[in-house]
């Protein structure tokens, strides 16, 4: 079977984030819940705030891109068949790095000022 590839315009880069350990969550429904912020220091290194932690990582590349793929399904009027289902994929994004933080997180701590 022959499955179209498109391409819609510009395509974005996405990075993936991976992590050493679990995250944990208290609440039932964590889907599309803010986790934390991402920043990039001056220098390139992705620092990942989640709380009241810090987290350094570090910027790795694939050694092979990947592609993400939506499934589109349309359906296409045919003479000899009443209807005929036809599927392509339209690339999305692709993945070129990825952002390891594979240290375990450090604590965010307010300085105390010191009684003279």
């Amino acid at each position: 079977m022959i499955v179209p590839i498109k391409r819609d315009g510009k395509i974005e880069e996405w990075a993936i984030v991976e992590l050493q350990g679990d995250l944990i969550f208290h609440s039932p429904g964590v889907t599309n819940q803010h986790i934390g912020d991402l920043h990039l220091s001056k220098s390139g290194t992705p620092i990942l705030i989640i709380g009241m932690h810090v987290l350094h990582g570090k910027e790795m590349p694939f050694p092979k891109p990947y592609a993400v793929l939506v499934r589109k399904n349309s359906e296409k009027d045919n003479a000899e068949h009443a209807s005929e289902i036809k599927t392509e994929y339209i690339v999305k994004a692709i993945v070129k790095k990825r952002l390891i933080f594979n240290t375990r997180p450090k604590a965010i701590i307010k300085p105390v000022p010191k009684r003279t």
